[in-house]
């Protein structure tokens, strides 16, 4: 068995078609056949269903997969072992992270670039719950996700994180009310929740940490917000805003930096705010994702409130 017939296997298995992955790893199509085909005279067993036109794994290639994908992962991490001892870093840095990230992240990883620029990078937006099963998977090397409720640690839902991560304050902001220009509460400085009860409300999906504050507020102050648009991305939101499908409480950072034209309420009685903490796997993580936990072990983080 080898490790490029490994890496034929798994491109053919991601991309469903042998063509495909044979563009994707730069070499014909008849090498990925033929290196396939003795793979699976050597495991006895069809790695692939053939019969149909899209290229699907089989049982067998389904329970062959994650051991495929873990034999090429330890092969990399161990040629950037050995290019460690050369005094430069390689390989893959992974990070997750909440929709539109603080610029906490991106100043670190711009930092991260100009220490080690020959390690690729890979930047993962989604939810809190997908994030930390990709750290405790190993998926990711780290995550920043947001908490709710301030409380650390906690996860998804309010949550535990798993006992395989730990994790780090990062940042904590206010959340503030966008509106269109023109609403007719535009003109205020602050608004309490209550006055937004009977504004329709553009927000996250369901399960999202930003989700999960609102509707714990509203729930508080005795009412269930109006959502009348849902998103999954953080700049859709203020997209909705302002062609003006409703109001939208965000954090603070995410408001400022929105491409489109809004006007910015503080948020009172009750002020909410989102945290974030940085997660990572406590045993396991390679080395890209050890010199960024370093590098950002090595600054002053922000204390989080109380």
């Amino acid at each position: 068995m080898e490790l490029r017939q490994l890496l034929y296997f798994v491109a053919t298995a991601e991309e469903g078609s042998f063509t495909r992955a044979a563009v994707r790893v730069h070499v014909a199509q008849p090498a990925i056949s033929q290196q396939i085909a003795q793979l699976e005279r050597e495991l006895g067993d069809r790695l692939f269903d053939r019969s149909e036109r899209r290229v699907r794994l089989t049982p067998a290639g389904e329970a062959f997969l994650p051991h495929a994908r873990a034999a090429l992962e330890a092969a990399g991490a161990g040629k950037d072992a050995v290019s460690s001892l050369r005094g430069e870093l390689t390989g893959r840095l992974a990070i997750g992270a909440v929709p539109c990230p603080p610029d906490w992240l991106t100043e670190r990883l711009a930092d991260f670039r100009r220490r080690h620029p020959r390690v690729r990078l890979t930047l993962r937006t989604g939810d809190p719950q997908d994030l930390t099963a990709a750290v405790a998977g190993s998926v990711l090397d780290a995550a920043v996700i947001g908490l709710v409720g301030g409380r650390l640690p906690a996860g998804p839902a309010g949550q535990r994180l798993p006992a395989v991560l730990a994790a780090q304050d990062l940042e904590d902001e206010p959340l503030v009310v966008a509106l269109a220009p023109g609403h007719r509460l535009a003109g205020a400085s602050e608004l309490s929740l209550r006055e937004l009860r009977d504004e329709p409300v553009v927000t996250l999906v369901e399960g999202s940490g930003l989700r999960d504050v609102l509707e714990s507020a509203c729930a508080e102050a005795g009412f269930v917000p109006r959502v009348e648009a849902e998103t999954d991305d953080l700049h859709s939101v203020a997209d909705l805003v302002a062609h003006r499908f409703g109001v939208a409480v965000l954090p603070r950072s995410a408001a400022r930096r929105t491409r489109r034209e809004l006007v910015i309420a503080g948020l009172r009685d009750p002020g909410l705010r989102r945290s974030t903490a940085l997660v990572w796997h406590r045993g396991r993580i390679s080395l890209p994702g050890r010199a960024f936990l370093d590098l950002v072990e090595a600054r002053e983080t922000p204390a989080r409130p109380g």
